[in-house]
């Protein structure tokens, strides 16, 4: 579970995590139903025995055959023998693909910038920044006294000598080379990256199991030695206090790993000695730490599916406590940035699309001193803002459009960037800086490469490129179309919808094979954005639509809660409706309707094969989360308690009535399937690996076709599947060549 955790605390409160160092951060007949993928050595699929289970809650009895393929330990040997004989299977069924996956894998990462850098930042007295290197899976994080983009710009057309002699000139220094701390790992994952207030030190978490649990490591960066100093058990993010000798974290459960407890600790001290400043007795929270733009503050957020709550501590006096801004009240959503003495609140307090309020510090505990800045709007959701020491930045999002507005505290009239895509995703990029007149924004769209801009606030619409991800290649943007339609679901709602497909490849006659994505929870938006790897499908005559389903948050908050709790139907009905109204406009075949979806998104692939099986060729579901029911019912899975208000708590029989009728496990009959394509990794967090097993194991039972179905176990990964700047892309090879095989695309 789950399958995506919207977080208020991402930028909210124009926080410096680090300051970040750039997170690490797709005319036939039926006929081609019969066309399979060639059995290798006729090995036939594993099957499962079947041990009997009894659930019994509400009068409700449950058997649960395949019960017994949970193993918290991951250690059984009888399990782990029935997983690798799934892929074993798996694989000898893709021999035939094979070279059409390793094709399709040397385009995906040709694509790439092999010595991609990201956009050098100023704090406090560096530049930061990161790049990788050819060949090299994982990023060099780096820092120079001057804007490094010019020697990197320069850098192609310089002599070795003078490449060293312009880093020299620049002092750039190696922070941490994530290559070397990954080396002799099947998997590693970074947490997250911060730098002390002086700059001298360097905290950085490490995950070698893609379990999500953090050790937290220290680095003195001038000598490059790694400090005693090693905190266990977090969620790999750190905080420091301005006196640059105390860190404050957050350690996680071992049971359910939730972070509930945040510790202070001191260098140069064993972990035993930390302190514990806070613990969250309500688990049906998270906890997450930040600091505010003018670092004047350690902010702890405090969030559920419906409510938060923010608390501080001066960032000048580590030794005090974490005091709440104001009570805790269910129901109220806010975030708040600092400017000065006021705080800035944005919040859902009589205001369902969320609006924009400010208050002193001595005041803001009292809603009824709080002054409004930006009303709320009916059709329009205020998602984000950024204070500067002159200027309030505001996105929003209208339609499903996000637009961002430049406010100036002075007498200028406010404005708002223009953009001329169709479709696209804009927002706030790396902005460290409160007294900054300088904005950076990230923007991308299905046909425009991810590019970071910088706008001169002083002169509006002064705007310059910083950088624009290279495609390479022979990729012209020119040669590819996106649309955004509106589909009318079953119940009149207007379903948002972004295409795109590569111009000369489509006909608009009902031909083209059609991709068809979603996810549709926790208020989450999958946005209209540029993603390289599907051009691997565009150029095969592939449409690829995203159905921005209810559940997320495309049309603003009432979006979202009109697909969780009890309103979930919506968004298996909604991808469905897209399905039927794309193939019906001439946009897909309805032989060659492919759907994708991961995590909560395997949730909404599970349901629709259930309930409308007949409308797709093939589907992908990966991590999903398709046990709901008896998931939701144990507690020390985890992540459960945190979802209670997303999906209800099946305790209540009203919401154990509800999740039961679309449970892709619970309501699986015996009838015929698509070819499917389910993933996941042993060591899942977030989706239990056994929630797919029991599934596939139920499925092979089930269904009443020839289709294929296949399951791939990663053994070393976690939900995010596998580490690395390349080796991600086996997974998105394999699921096209899984989709385009079976299709004759080869």
């Amino acid at each position: 579970m789950p399958r995506y955790r919207r977080s208020f605390a991402d930028c909210r409160l124009n926080l410096l995590f680090v300051p970040l160092i750039l997170s690490l951060s797709l005319g036939c007949t039926d006929t081609l139903r019969e066309i399979p993928m060639k059995q290798a050595d006729n090995l036939l699929p594993p099957v499962a025995k079947k041990v009997p289970f009894e659930l019994n809650l509400h009068g409700v009895k449950r058997i649960d055959d395949y019960y017994w393929l949970r193993d918290d330990e991951r250690k059984d040997s009888q399990i782990l023998a029935h997983l690798e004989a799934e892929n074993r299977y798996k694989t000898a069924q893709f021999a035939p693909y094979e070279a059409l996956q390793q094709t399709l894998f040397d385009e995906l990462i040709g694509r790439l910038d092999k010595d991609e850098s990201s956009v050098p930042y100023k704090w406090h007295s560096h530049w930061y920044s990161r790049r990788y290197q050819l060949g090299f899976e994982y990023p060099v994080m780096i820092r120079s006294d001057s804007d490094m983009r010019v020697s990197q710009a320069s850098a192609a057309i310089l002599s070795e000598d003078a490449q060293l002699a312009s880093q020299k000139h620049n002092n750039e220094q190696v922070l941490l080379d994530v290559n070397v701390r990954a080396s002799g790992h099947d998997f590693y994952g970074l947490g997250g990256v911060s730098i002390s207030h002086d700059e001298s030190k360097l905290a950085f978490g490490e995950d070698t199991l893609s379990r999500r649990m953090y050790k937290i490591y220290f680095k003195d960066i001038d000598s490059g030695a790694l400090l005693d100093d090693v905190l266990d058990g977090t969620d790999g993010g750190s905080v420091w206090a301005n006196d640059n000798q105390h860190v404050f974290y957050i350690k996680k459960d071992p049971q359910t790993l939730l972070g509930n407890q945040v510790f202070r600790h001191r260098l140069g001290t064993e972990q035993s000695q930390d302190v514990l400043v806070y613990e969250e007795q309500d688990d049906t929270y998270y906890i997450s730490l930040g600091k505010s733009l003018d670092e004047t503050r350690i902010v702890l957020f405090h969030e559920s599916t419906i409510t938060s709550q923010v608390s501080v501590l001066d960032a000048d006096q580590p030794l005090t406590q974490f005091e709440p801004l104001l009570p805790r009240e269910e129901g109220h959503e806010y975030s708040v940035s600092k400017l000065g003495d006021e705080y800035y609140i944005l919040t859902n307090w009589q205001a369902e699309n969320f609006r924009l309020m400010k208050a002193s510090e001595s005041q803001i505990s009292d809603k009824s001193q709080w002054q409004e800045v930006i009303a709320a709007a009916a059709d329009t959701r205020i998602e984000d803002i950024l204070l500067l020491k002159d200027y309030l930045i505001v996105q929003t999002r209208t339609q499903g459009v996000s637009q961002i507005e430049v406010r100036p505290f002075n007498e200028q009239a406010s404005y708002q960037l223009t953009f001329n895509d169709p479709a696209y995703v804009v927002g706030l990029d790396v902005n460290a800086s409160q007294p900054s007149d300088k904005l950076r924004i990230y923007y991308s769209s299905p046909t425009t490469p991810e590019s970071v801009y910088e706008y001169d606030l002083s002169q509006p619409m002064n705007r310059r490129l910083l950088k624009q991800e290279k495609v390479l290649g022979d990729f012209d943007s020119e040669r590819y179309q996106a649309e955004r339609l509106f589909i009318t679901a079953r119940d009149g709602a207007k379903v948002p919808v972004t295409l795109v497909y590569r111009k000369d490849k489509f006909t608009k006659d009902g031909s083209n094979p059609l991709y068809q994505y979603g996810y549709g929870a926790y208020g989450h938006t999958v946005e209209p954005d540029f993603d390289s790897s599907a051009i691997s499908l565009l150029d095969r005559g592939v449409v690829y639509a995203i159905a921005h389903v209810r559940g997320g948050e495309m049309l603003g908050r009432p979006w979202y809660d009109s697909g969780r709790m009890l309103n979930k139907q919506h968004s298996f009905d909604d991808f469905v409706d897209v399905t039927k109204a794309l193939v019906a406009q001439g946009y897909g075949d309805s032989n060659k309707v492919l759907a994708a979806g991961g995590s909560a998104g395997g949730l909404l692939m599970g349901g629709v094969i259930n309930q409308a099986p007949e409308l797709y060729f093939a589907v992908a579901a990966h991590v999903p989360f398709v046990d709901i029911v008896t998931t939701m019912l144990d507690e020390t899975i985890p992540l459960t308690t945190n979802e209670y208000d997303e999906w209800g708590n099946p305790n209540d029989k009203v919401y154990f009535d509800y999740m039961l009728s679309y449970s892709p496990y619970d309501q699986m009959t015996r009838q015929a399937y698509p070819h499917l394509l389910v993933t996941t990794g042993l060591h899942d967090s977030q989706v239990q690996y056994f929630e797919p097993a029991k599934w596939v194991a139920k499925l092979r039972d089930y269904k009443t076709d020839d289709n294929k179905l296949l399951f791939h176990i990663d053994m070393e990964a976690g939900h995010g599947g596998k580490s690395g700047r390349y080796r991600r892309y086996q997974d998105t090879a394999q699921e096209y060549a899984f989709f385009l095989g079976l299709l004759g695309l080869n």
